[in-house]
């Protein structure tokens, strides 16, 4: 039956045909049960089973860094030796570039800062430290920027308060050291707005008191201090009005 079928029993290798053992160079490998079809294999379409095998026989790896299919290249460039990477850092697949770039040590990486393709520059991103990391603030992908802000020293944070994506600065907002919030107090997007609101010491929320926000507003609310709440009974919002009434009602029938 068409719904009884499964894939896995019949693996298949890169070029879309049957994976046979007995066609394998490895058949000893396979005989000794060392390797194993569709499991662990060189010859399978599928990365894990291809890294099942490398991690079997890492010091076949080597070996397989000039093979015709990316997946295999960059399953070998996770266990091969590493005076044998550098030529993969110009690979035409991102996936072996991001491989040989995780593993080669950072005074070699240099020049993949302009790679074309966004995940090897991530695999940069987490990886370069002082001078080298901040100029990838300039990356033109918000995902390799957003890395860098999760890396950065915090005391250089304020270098990307101004980013053209929210979401880089809802990271810088996450990081920032809490006296230096007030850089992104008045950000024009809410949600980073809600994260300072949220880490702003409690004595500077009288300046977010009127945000535009129901959210940052309701913040304000629950974290502001109690001399603030009586201004919170007028806001337009009956959350944020309910909010503050609950604390001051609290704070009175504890006294």
């Amino acid at each position: 039956m068409v719904g009884d079928f499964d894939p896995d029993a019949h693996p298949l290798d890169w070029q879309g045909q049957p994976v046979r053992c007995r066609d394998c160079a490895h058949f000893s490998l396979n005989r000794e049960g060392l390797c194993r079809k569709g499991a662990a294999c060189v010859r399978d379409r599928r990365a894990r089973r291809v890294d099942g095998f490398f991690k079997k026989h890492p010091q076949l790896a080597n070996n397989y860094l000039d093979h015709s299919y990316f997946e295999v290249r960059a399953m070998a460039a996770k266990y091969a030796s590493l005076l044998r990477l550098q030529t993969l850092l110009i690979d035409p697949e991102p996936e072996v570039r991001a491989m040989a770039a995780a593993r080669l040590p950072t005074s070699r990486l240099g020049a993949l800062a302009r790679d074309p393709e966004p995940r090897v520059r991530i695999v940069l991103a987490n990886r370069l430290e002082g001078a080298a990391l901040v100029a990838m603030l300039d990356d033109p992908d918000y995902l390799v920027r957003v890395n860098v802000v999760r890396r950065l020293d915090p005391d250089l944070l304020p270098l990307a308060v101004g980013d053209a994506d929210p979401e880089v600065r809802g990271w810088v907002a996450r990081r920032l050291p809490p006296e230096r919030l007030g850089l992104l107090m008045f950000d024009p997007e809410p949600l980073v707005r809600l994260v300072v609101a949220e880490r702003l010491p409690e004595e500077r929320l009288e300046a977010m008191r009127e945000d535009e926000d129901l959210r940052v507003r309701f913040t304000v609310a629950e974290r502001a201090p109690m001399a603030l709440l009586p201004a919170l009974l007028n806001d337009k919002d009956e959350l944020v009005r309910a909010a503050a009434q609950a604390r001051l009602s609290s704070s009175e029938s504890r006294g």
